[in-house]
């Protein structure tokens, strides 16, 4: 039974998946036969296609994400699993998010490039470019904000508020505001 779901699942995403998402994005781990990948295609193509959540978004995303101005979003294709979780809000309208190869990013994490004029709500300040090295994982309930860049091998402790750069990596950053809780080893870290 679980072979005729994948079946299907690999059939209506060829069909219907290719005429709705740039199938550049179907490269990967993710789309080789019965992956994972094609049942994102399928879950998302109701909710982008025919409901209208992220509809502009040229390729799969979970209905429980925000993505604000997708052009401004820059990542490897073979990542796509960062737009998969529940809860995140990707908010690259005024600056651009630029996300590194094989980093993940878990539920409910905010990626802000640009905040609210404090002296006049209705308005956004300029936001300001966010830099994801690669081989990042960002934690559950995390907050990045505008301008912060991390570099190569940075984790980000669940619930943090990442407020300044990090751009040497190699470390875990926690906390509110975040800082160093520990550096990492180069010669043990496996790319």
């Amino acid at each position: 039974m679980k072979k005729i779901k994948y079946l299907f699942t690999y059939i209506f995403a060829h069909t219907f998946g290719r005429l709705a998402y740039d199938t550049t994005y179907y490269s990967g781990r993710y789309f080789e036969p019965y992956a994972i990948g094609w049942s994102w295609v399928v879950k998302s193509f109701f909710y982008q296609r025919i409901l209208g959540k992220n509809k502009s978004v040229p390729w799969p995303v979970s209905p429980n994400i925000r993505i604000g101005n997708y052009k401004n979003i820059n990542f490897d294709i073979g990542d796509l699993h960062i737009f998969q979780t529940h809860g995140s809000y990707f908010q690259a309208s005024k600056a651009k998010i630029n996300i590194g190869k094989g980093s993940w990013i878990a539920p409910n994490v905010g990626l802000i490039t640009a905040n609210h004029d404090i002296y006049n709500l209705d308005k956004h300040v300029e936001g300001k470019d966010i830099n994801i090295g690669k081989n990042n994982w960002i934690g559950m309930n995390s907050i990045i904000l505008p301008g912060v860049t991390l570099g190569d091998n940075t984790i980000v402790g669940a619930g943090s508020v990442v407020t300044k750069s990090f751009p040497e990596g190699y470390c875990i950053i926690a906390g509110n505001p975040a800082k160093v809780i520990k550096t990492i080893n180069k010669k043990e870290v496996f790319n």
